[in-house]
């Protein structure tokens, strides 16, 4: 893939298209391209994170549990794994296995981080977009609270 359609590819994920256009052009030229075969395992739930997978074609399996299960999800071109393992590491909570062949992107945390350091504006409008999506949660978290609270007094 040309560079200029990677930039295109990772700007149409949420919080990369926050990004300065020379950033993403340095996520993009670092970033790691990979060639799947169906039935190939990229990572298994459990395993230490180190960055996310952008999937560019194919299609990408994920189950929550490693026991030969249906899959639980299949995701295609244009879908993120592991959005929060670009900024720490946190273990792979499902297993991803191509169902076809397929490319993927990977993105490591070391250069998403080294990216940030030298584009603050970047950095700083994916640190309040990051805010903003806590807030919303803590939000629906305090709405459920109140809902078991309203089931448990009746």
């Amino acid at each position: 893939m040309a560079l200029d359609d990677d930039m295109a590819l990772l700007a149409r994920q949420p919080l990369l298209s926050l990004m300065e256009r020379d950033a993403l052009r340095l996520l993009a030229f670092a970033a790691e391209s990979r060639i799947l075969r169906a039935g190939d395992v990229l990572f298994r739930a459990g395993e230490p994170s180190d960055g996310a997978v952008l999937v560019v074609s194919g299609a990408i399996a994920l189950t929550a549990q490693d026991d030969g299960q249906p899959a639980s999800e299949i995701i295609g071109p244009g879908a993120m794994i592991g959005e929060l393992a670009l900024f720490t590491s946190v273990p792979r909570q499902v297993t991803a296995i191509a169902r076809e062949p397929s490319q993927v992107m990977r993105l490591p945390r070391s250069v998403m981080r080294r990216v940030l350091g030298e584009s603050p504006d970047s950095a700083e409008a994916i640190m309040a977009a990051i805010g903003d999506r806590l807030r919303g949660f803590v939000g629906e978290l305090s709405a459920v609270q109140r809902a078991l609270g309203a089931i448990d007094r009746k």
